[in-house]
């Protein structure tokens, strides 16, 4: 398993409106490929959970919308606030998950939040 300071950030599920969807019988493994020890198990959504998520999707853009360009900011500057707080955790993720140096994780994730801060 990863070490990290935030166990919580390592989710074996998918977010589909709201709502966590755990692995069932069609789980994938995920697979740290420079050990091969496995990091978790995440479930294999397929047309049903990716339509339920497009519906929730669209159900939840007139809301967002309406917001006021402020208020879009500012929760998109929380998110990009985040992703910094926990951007060791976040990189130890994704140094298990593809086998790469923990440094070019950590470059890779500051770059990816540069651009959550970009459309803040």
């Amino acid at each position: 398993m990863v070490e990290l300071k935030d166990s919580g950030l390592l989710k074996q599920a998918a977010l589909v409106n709201g709502e966590w969807i755990a692995p069932g019988a069609d789980a994938i493994d995920v697979v740290n490929p420079s050990t091969g020890d496995l990091i978790g198990r995440i479930p294999a959504c397929g047309r049903s959970e990716t339509e339920a998520a497009i519906v929730a999707a669209t159900a939840a853009w007139p809301e967002w919308r309406a917001r006021t360009a402020h208020e879009r900011s500012v929760l998109v500057e929380r998110w990009h606030a985040l992703v910094m707080e926990n951007l060791p955790d976040l990189a130890r993720i994704m140094t298990a998950e593809q086998g790469k140096p923990l440094a070019e994780a950590e470059g890779e994730m500051r770059y990816a939040a540069s651009f959550i801060k970009w459309f803040a």
